[in-house]
């Protein structure tokens, strides 16, 4: 497909890409269960400096998008690079162990949080640096990708987007395993090793990619001649931020994909919080059948501290369904999804980008429904409804691929190239405001006294997403001279 040295520059990127993608889904929230599991600090105080960059982060999407268009891509994501390796070292010397064994167990952790040797301030800047700079990497690899590629600009999204969905399968498994067997439980060399593969990455990046093919004498998708769907001597980001926000296309996709991100946060972010509303609310049942999981989890403290009753156990573990359920299935139906992010793409190469939203918003209907289904199957089994829980996992794969494939597609779709830039900061930018506040609006409407209200609301607002793709049909692609 690519050839020479174009072929080059693409294949490098396309794998760079995968990498930004998986460095930023594992660093910008699911890190937290790693600092969960080792830490000696509680779950409220782990996850206090998340909480606060995830609303500062909505500002830096329009920032990091504004220095795209001043400084170009490159310049901006190398440095961003570099801080958050500069995070993960801050996270090691902060060190929030236990301060008696280093290692030891969360659940050992838990009983006695205050013995921490390390600095609280340290790992909260460290933290806070980390999720609030390697957002740009996502960014980025939108940017380079639109950039690069016209006619196999869906295709190429979807190729890097793997990265997302893959570390839903092997992420946090694979790095609990690993500190666990190799590091006796201390977290602090693997946020070294960490540091030094993001130090790796930005390397590359300065030495192997640019910003556009027209800085290394080529010209998108490997052609022998500039985009017909642009004006010769035209420069990128001529459409200034008041015209961006009048532009009706702007609010359409602020609409459509604010509803999509919703789903993927709130989906995401609830499924351990409706587990365990499910198993306390269905405790006798829930006890009985899974005293077996139950005492394997606990071990001795199932006879001393629980008493060998499963109903006491279960308060201790409530979120047990989880643990022993839910997680393995959530990566069988991930690996499925897993190549979702690229027949998205495909999609959207072939038949069109506004057919391929659609085709988006119905499969986010999948991960609502394995969800809703767990409730009668906990009531009446004690367990959980297996095939609804891959049907559950694969959904949120094509969620978490497919949503950062199609975004990006679509402002493209709608504005071009050169336009990319000026529009992207501005929709990426505001479609994150909803998304920042739909943890809690979840977890508010599950522990109500209508539990289900939550994925109803869920329900009506994929609907409001699909609907707002419609217009769509309406546009044209903005490069359709370069598309076909």
């Amino acid at each position: 497909m690519f050839k020479g040295k174009f072929g080059r520059y693409a294949i490098t990127f396309c794998i760079l890409g995968v990498v930004y993608m998986f460095m930023y889904s594992g660093l910008q929230n699911d890190q937290i269960n790693i600092i969960y599991q080792f830490s000696a600090w509680t779950n409220e105080v782990c996850v206090a400096p998340l909480t606060a960059a995830n609303v500062v982060s909505i500002a830096l999407s329009f920032v990091y998008g504004s220095l795209f268009i001043k400084f170009g891509p490159k310049k901006t994501v190398i440095p961003c690079i570099l801080l958050s390796a500069l995070g993960c070292v801050g996270i090691a010397l902060a060190n929030g162990l236990a301060s008696s064994v280093e290692g030891l167990t969360a659940a050992t952790q838990a009983a006695d949080s205050t013995e921490v040797v390390g600095s609280y301030a340290l790992y909260a800047a460290s933290l806070f640096l980390i999720r609030c700079t390697i957002m740009c990497c996502q960014l980025a690899g939108f940017m380079f990708a639109t950039n690069w590629f016209i006619r196999y600009r869906g295709r190429v999204l979807g190729i890097i987007t793997l990265g997302s969905p893959l570390f839903t399968v092997v992420g946090t498994s694979v790095m609990s395993s690993f500190i666990t067997k190799y590091l006796g439980g201390d977290y602090r060399p693997f946020y070294v090793g960490v540091a030094i593969i993001l130090v790796l990455i930005a390397l590359i990046t300065a030495v192997m990619i640019a910003d556009k093919p027209e800085d290394v004498g080529l010209y998108p998708d490997g052609e022998d001649h500039a985009p017909a769907s642009e004006d010769e001597g035209a420069e990128e980001g001529q459409a200034t931020l008041g015209e961006v926000l009048k532009n009706s296309k702007t609010w359409i996709m602020i609409i459509n994909f604010g509803c999509f991100n919703f789903i993927i946060n709130a989906c995401m972010a609830s499924m351990v919080v409706w587990f365990i509303h499910l198993a306390m609310t269905n405790q006798e049942i829930v006890a009985q059948t899974m005293a077996g999981p139950l005492q394997g989890i606990l071990g001795d403290a199932y006879a001393t501290a629980a008493g060998g009753d499963p109903v006491t156990a279960l308060g201790m573990l409530p979120n047990v369904l989880f643990i022993a359920c839910a997680v393995k299935w959530l990566s069988m139906g991930a690996i499925l999804g897993i190549p979702m992010s690229f027949v998205f793409g495909v999609i959207d190469d072939k038949l069109g980008t506004p057919i391929a939203c659609i085709c988006l918003g119905v499969t986010e209907f999948l991960p609502i429904i394995g969800l809703i289904a767990q409730k009668n199957a906990v009531a009446t089994t004690g367990t959980c409804n297996v095939p609804m829980l891959i049907l559950w996992g694969f959904g949120v794969a094509c969620m978490t691929g497919g949503v950062p494939t199609m975004n990006p597609a679509s402002v493209g779709y709608a504005f071009g190239r050169r336009e990319y830039a000026t529009a992207s900061r501005v929709v990426l930018t505001l479609q994150l405001i909803p998304m920042a506040f739909s943890a809690q609006i979840m977890a508010a409407l599950i522990n109500g006294s209508n539990d289900m209200m939550g994925w109803y609301l869920c329900i009506a607002i994929v609907i409001v997403g699909i609907i707002f793709c419609i217009p769509m049909f309406s546009w044209g692609d903005a490069m359709a001279a370069d598309r076909k």
